[in-house]
Parts: C-alpha cells; sequence; structure tokens
C-alpha cells in the first residue's frame, strides 16, 4: 500500500516506534526490503539517494508498483537531496517524500530553502524532511561524532518555520562505517523529544549497535536509515554461502536472503514488527516523468 512518509511517522510518533528506512538502487534490493517488511507486517520506508539508479524516473515507477502490491504501508523518499533539481526530480518521479538536505548550510539559509521545496512538495502531497545540526561521516567520526550536533534550543522553531513533516537530528551517529566507537547524546536526543513532539529521524542507523539503537527509538526517534548494514549482510551471506561452479546463479537469491533476514532483525530492533495497518487515506499524486496530473505542470 502506498502511503505518504507523514502519515507512516505520525502514527509511529505517537505510538513511539521507529520504522526501517533501507536505502535501495534497483528492484531486487527493494523486493528483499519489502517481503522483509511484509514478513514482519511493519511499515516501511524505502529511502533513494539521487544518482543511486540511472534511471530516476524508471525507478520511481517500478518503486509505486511494488508499493501498490505490498500487504503494508510503504513510503518512497528520496534521501539527502541537496539541490532544487533533485527534488523536483523525485516528485516528478513518483516518490511520496523527499528529504531537503541542506544541512551545511548556515540556519537562516538552510530553514529558508527548506521552506521553499516544502511548499512546493505539500502542494502536490508529498512530505518534507529535513536536517537540523550535521551528520557526518563515520570515516571521519572523531571529527564528525562530536561536531554539528542539533541544538535542541533551535528545534521547535526551524520545524515552525520550514513547514516539515519529519526531522532528521545529530546526536552523534554518522554515515558509512565508524572509524571509532559510535556514542549517542540520548540527553540531547530526549531534551529534542520533549521540545519538539515531533517524528524525528536518525541517519547513519548502520554500525550504531543495536542497544543504541533500541533506546533512540524508546526516546523518540522513529525513522532509521540504513544501508552499510545491509550492504554487509549480503556480502557476509555470500561468503558463507558455495559460489562454486553453478553456485554462481545463486548470487543475486543469497544476496537478497542477507538483506531480507537484516532487515527483520532490525524491524523487529526498532519496534516496528505488527506495526502494519490499513490505510485510511487516499488521494496521493499520480506523478510520472511526464508530469503527471494537472496539478504537477507547474514543477
Amino acid at each position: 500500500m502506498l502511503v505518504s512518509m507523514k502519515e507512516i511517522l505520525d502514527r509511529a510518533n505517537r505510538e513511539n516506534y521507529a520504522v526501517m528506512a533501507p536505502n535501495v538502487s534497483m528492484e531486487l534490493d527493494a523486493r528483499a526490503v519489502l517481503e522483509a517488511a511484509e514478513e514482519m507486517k511493519s511499515p516501511l520506508i524505502l529511502d533513494v539517494l539521487y544518482k543511486a539508479n540511472p534511471d530516476m524516473y524508471l525507478f520511481g515507477s517500478y518503486l509505486r508498483r511494488l508499493a501498490e502490491q505490498a500487504s503494508v504501508p510503504v513510503a518512497i523518499n528520496q534521501d539527502h537531496g541537496q539541490e532544487y533539481a533533485h527534488a523536483v526530480a523525485a516528485i516528478r518521479a513518483g516518490f511520496t517524500s523527499i528529504m531537503v538536505d541542506r544541512s551545511a548550510l548556515p540556519y537562516e539559509e538552510n530553514a529558508a530553502q527548506v521552506a521553499e521545496l516544502a511548499k512546493i512538495a505539500h502542494a502536490v502531497n508529498v512530505s518534507v524532511e529535513a536536517e537540523l545540526g550535521y551528520v557526518g561521516m563515520g570515516s571521519n567520526y572523531d571529527h564528525d561524532g562530536i561536531s554539528g550536533l542539533t541544538e535542541p534550543s533551535l528545534a521547535l522553531d526551524y520545524i515552525s518555520r520550514t513547514g516539515i513533516d519529519c526531522l532528521a537530528v545529530a546526536i552523534g551517529t554518522a554515515h558509512g562505517a565508524y572509524k571509532g566507537k559510535p556514542k549517542l547524546d540520548f540527553d540531547r536526543l530526549e531534551e529534542i523529544k520533549k521540545i519538539t513532539r515531533f517524528p524525528l529521524v536518525l541517519h547513519g542507523g548502520s554500525g550504531t549497535g543495536e542497544e543504541n539503537l533500541a533506546k533512540a527509538c524508546k526516546l523518540g526517534i522513529n525513522k532509521i536509515n540504513v544501508a552499510n548494514d545491509l550492504f554487509r549482510a549480503a556480502h557476509s551471506e555470500l561468503l558463507k554461502s558455495d559460489m562454486e561452479g553453478n553456485g554462481v546463479y545463486k548470487f543475486w537469491d543469497v544476496c537478497s536472503r542477507g538483506l531480507k533476514n537484516r532487515t527483520k532483525e532490525l524491524i523487529e530492533c526498532f519496534g516496528g514488527k505488527g506495526k502494519a495497518w490499513v490505510p485510511e487515506t487516499r488521494g496521493l499524486p499520480r506523478i510520472g516523468a511526464a508530469g503527471g496530473e494537472n496539478k504537477m505542470a507547474a514543477i
């Protein structure tokens, strides 16, 4: 069932759990994580980077088809859109959510640019995520793990100014594999949640540790992005499988099994198991590469 990300995260916020948001780049990994969500009866958010697939419009169209056929609520979110054109392309490709990432900009510029794109996205029923603070790279964790953390006192003002639907926060996680041990600032997370009572997103879920992630979910995180852990799971499954001779023909099946099993583990860790529902709302935009409905003509 294809739904907006707002519908998924508003519910997760009310019921205090987090939704798995795996990064996907092709039909095979998308099918694997969708199967995992269906077996766990969990909502799911498919995260897609702008250059993850060579043809964003084709990719968007078949992700929509897969989501529409799924037995659980599914949203399609553009991850880390850093340019105006990225947001417009994702909307035209049929995504139900965009992340307007201006986290590297000064506060005023960040808020102004996010607010502009939020108005456009909301006009066609597309949800918006943005980041306050800056989630850096695990390979530079000595610096990125302690700098650019979200300032709780700014969070409510940022949400009000931008009109976003969920807020990505920097509390000590980082993207990719960590160089060093991740240390999350749970006190900061608690303060942000107490001030905002808003759907919160955690980037850099891979390698953070299930105990840390489970605690973050209990303290107010409602969406967790995962990529590196899933690729590692697929690789690990390959290493323990017989790929000699004709065994190589099982390559994609083995990769998919690794992705699927790890996705199921994390869904349970985040509290999403059994949280699927029958969506009450409809009317999501039918958007395609040619522009979709008339209300898309201005984009």
